[in-house]
């Protein structure tokens, strides 16, 4: 049976697809503390709720809990657009901006996060860190876009690989320790991605070598349960 409360948080533009995989996120956020596990089972059961025949939900997510994990980082990343669009950032240093786009990420998650618990425990699989790592460049990437960063060599991949271990780390400190802890180590985190010149100037890492490390770091990272091994004290290696 459909449930009336997920119908209404549908949106009411695009087209069927959009829309149901918004209402099959709505419908797992709901299921989950029920269910208690972030796996295909849980798509499955959302999609029932939503009135969604099984071929109807493996169109919808043919990888189960793989794409579902998707639709809630792409959500938060595009709520994340949405508080920043309302931000001109010329006003700000570019640290500031870098600052405060995190934290609106970071606030962005803990608005589910329950969800977040379970899907980063799900992500933090090891056939599952590329795609955990390929999530958290694409917010690392929205972030530094909305910035103006505009480069295109070296620079545009490291950054980004910096700051995706940033995004990991403070998001699981803020799960473990809670907001203030969150805020100060992303304040001492943020100095990586600041002082990125000299650390390009002194390093041989290749943004291959960046990736893989980030996505070890993913792999270690249990949101809530420990911080992955990152001390909140320090910001993400560079290798």
């Amino acid at each position: 049976m459909s449930n009336p409360a997920i119908d209404q948080a549908a949106p009411d533009n695009g087209d069927w697809a959009d829309q149901t995989e918004q209402r099959l996120l709505d419908a797992a956020l709901i299921q989950l503390p029920d269910h208690g596990r972030w796996d295909d089972a849980l798509v499955l059961r959302a999609g029932r709720e939503i009135g969604l025949s099984k071929p109807e939900v493996e169109l919808l997510a043919p990888n189960g809990a793989r794409d579902l994990a998707g639709l809630l980082i792409r959500r938060h990343d595009a709520e994340t657009r949405l508080k920043l669009s309302r931000v001109n950032p010329a006003d700000l240093k570019i640290r500031e901006r870098i600052f405060q786009a995190v934290l609106e990420r970071i606030d962005a998650a803990m608005v589910d996060d329950l969800a977040v618990r379970k899907a980063g425990l799900y992500l933090a699989g090891p056939s599952r860190v590329a795609l955990a790592a390929r999530m958290l460049w694409g917010s690392a990437d929205m972030i530094w876009r909305w910035s103006g960063d505009a480069a295109v060599d070296f620079n545009h991949y490291s950054k980004r690989a910096i700051l995706s271990g940033v995004i990991a780390s403070t998001l699981g400190v803020r799960l473990a320790q809670g907001e203030a802890a969150a805020r100060a180590h992303l304040t001492r985190s943020i100095d990586a991605v600041m002082q990125f010149e000299k650390f390009k100037a002194r390093s041989t890492v290749n943004p291959e070598g960046l990736a893989r490390a980030v996505a070890d770091a993913a792999a270690r990272l249990r949101y809530g349960s420990d911080t992955g091994g990152v001390s909140p004290d320090r910001g993400p290696s560079a290798g």
